[in-house]
């Protein structure tokens, strides 16, 4: 149930995916495989990056742990993704939606755009572009919460954690990261969590204000190294991602 352990924060936040009776958090934890394969299927956002991944790497299943981990933290499997297969998929789901600032985006593509989260949260998004234009603290804290960011737990109290981790930061120019901070996550609900335990000292990852997965030393470099590739990909790009793909 990775999926879900990923996109089930900004689902209950009704940012993404199906608006339902009962949560992702629920059904996967109740282990309903195939009812969070059906709730996954709504996420337009991640699903069709899933299904790149998948069929680029011969993989039948978007929901395969390999391809989800490639999505949200980073893998070889993304490598193997090449600039056509990247620029056709983007195409088909952007194109339409664009019209003529398609370019803006296009511009990505073979300067290293790939099928992880992180570029979909700074390239796709319209958010670096709002900085660009002056407007800062909204937009750079919905890119700091969206993106999938790693810390240190330093402290558990009941459901929630306090992490250590850096934020994002912004000097008018460029993104990059700030100074270590301490923030206050939730990593369980009343008591139920789809990553046990949880203890000072672990590393872990966070999407929006929940705890998503412990991270181990070799998931720590992966999630870091494809973050920082898509991070320098938009701070190369002369333009920032239109608006209107949101829609």
């Amino acid at each position: 149930m990775l999926f879900a352990r990923f996109a089930f924060p900004p689902n209950r936040l009704g940012y993404c995916g199906p608006a339902s009776p009962r949560t992702l958090f629920e059904v996967a934890g109740a282990g309903a495989a195939a009812e969070v394969t059906q709730m996954a299927r709504e996420f337009d956002g991640a699903y069709p990056y899933l299904q790149l991944i998948a069929s680029t790497n011969r993989i039948g299943d978007p929901l395969d742990v390999r391809v989800v981990e490639a999505y949200w933290i980073g893998s070889p499997l993304l490598d193997r993704v090449d600039v056509s297969a990247m620029g056709g998929a983007l195409d088909e789901r952007f194109r339409p939606r664009v019209g003529p600032k398609w370019g803006f985006l296009a511009e990505t593509i073979p300067a290293g755009a790939a099928p992880h989260h992180a570029f979909h949260v700074f390239g796709v998004y319209p958010w670096v572009g709002l900085l660009r234009t002056g407007e800062v603290d909204h937009p750079l804290r919905v890119l700091d919460r969206c993106r999938i960011r790693w810390g240190v737990v330093e402290a558990v109290t009941g459901d929630r954690a306090v992490v250590r981790c850096r934020p994002l930061s912004w000097d008018g120019r460029r993104l990059d990261y700030g100074e270590p901070i301490l923030e206050t996550v939730e990593w369980a609900a009343d008591g139920s969590s789809l990553i046990g335990p949880l203890a000072k000292g672990d590393v872990v990852a966070c999407h929006w204000d929940w705890v998503c997965d412990r991270l181990s030393p070799e998931r720590l470099e992966r999630l870091q190294t494809w973050t920082a590739r898509q991070l320098d990909l938009v701070n190369r790009a002369p333009h920032p991602a239109p608006g209107n793909v949101l829609g």
